[in-house]
């Protein structure tokens, strides 16, 4: 399930000028029982990792680090929960964001693979 329109307006609010939000993420720290919220905001430039205000895994707070867009995300890897590893820290990630991750992976090392997106406007 894709994060809301206004999900995605809060993270453009922390990205800096110019940058243009490709794919967006929900993340835990692992081991931290689900405590630690993060958003992973893939752009054409970077791999930029939010952290989440307290309550709220939706609600960006601040640039928590980033990574250059030619870092691999995935895959992930098997288990539960489902993990991937950016820059040596370990994000859990729910099952419903594989597809994500994927095609975040597939426009960074092999863009001929992704279908043409049926509603560009969107």
């Amino acid at each position: 399930m894709p994060v809301t329109a206004a999900v995605r307006e809060r993270c453009r609010a922390l990205l800096p000028p110019g940058e243009e939000i490709h794919y967006v993420f929900p993340a835990t720290l692992a081991g931290s029982g689900g405590a630690t919220g993060h958003l992973v905001v893939v752009t054409g430039r970077s791999i930029i990792v939010l952290a989440t205000k307290v309550f709220s895994r939706f609600e960006p707070a601040a640039v928590w680090v980033t990574h250059p867009r030619h870092t691999r995300i995935g895959p992930l890897a098997a288990g539960a929960p489902a993990t991937i590893r950016l820059g040596g820290t370990v994000f859990e990630v729910d099952d419903e964001y594989a597809a994500v991750v994927g095609a975040a992976d597939t426009e960074a090392f092999s863009p001929g693979d992704l279908p043409k997106d049926p509603l560009p406007d969107l």
